[in-house]
């Protein structure tokens, strides 16, 4: 069990049947009346997140979110499979419940499968992946203003913005959670 006033940041809870993760809390001591703690808290199944007060003292069971890890093998129309890399069990898992971050992620590709009590609800991508760029128009030679973009499509289908030095062919690192270029190879 947890208490509201021993909340952090990226605890995750159980609330009614609700997991929730902490995104962000504050312990409010006003002048008069109680202490209350502020907190933006996240569903971890539907995503959804909301603002909501709790009394320091309200005690909720603490959620534990299962995260295994999995390779990605290939997709059929909604459904995703991936594979335990222990016990080569596979699972499907259909699209809806996917981040956007999962458009960096290519066939074999290592991923943290998230579960709560056996229902599969989401899938963390490594943090940074290296992907070709297979489109980009030329970079204008003179062009020498920073920080200018141009689309770039990946291997994976996404399309990001990448500085213009970047070609058809090179290899790039990208942040999964900004989906922001980082790097060339």
């Amino acid at each position: 069990m947890v208490t509201a006033g021993d909340f952090r940041n990226g605890l995750t809870f159980d609330d009614e049947g609700n997991v929730f993760q902490i995104i962000e809390f504050q312990h409010v001591k006003p002048g008069k009346g109680a202490a209350f703690v502020r907190t933006k808290i996240r569903n971890v199944i539907t995503g959804a997140v909301t603002e909501r007060t709790f009394n320091p003292s309200d005690k909720f069971p603490t959620a534990f979110i299962e995260r295994k890890d999995m390779q990605y093998l290939y997709n059929d129309g909604d459904l995703y499979y991936f594979m335990d890399n222990e016990s080569y069990e596979q699972i499907a898992i259909n699209k809806d419940k996917l981040s956007d971050s999962f458009r960096f992620v290519k066939e074999n590709m290592d991923v943290k499968i998230l579960s709560y009590k056996g229902n599969v609800f989401g899938m963390e991508p490594p943090n940074f992946v290296k992907l070709e760029v297979t489109a980009t128009e030329p970079g204008v030679r003179g062009d020498t203003a920073t920080n200018v973009t141009k689309p770039a499509t990946l291997e994976t289908g996404a399309e990001i913005k990448v500085p213009l030095f970047v070609n058809e062919g090179d290899i790039i690192q990208i942040d999964t959670r900004t989906g922001e270029y980082m790097g060339r190879e």
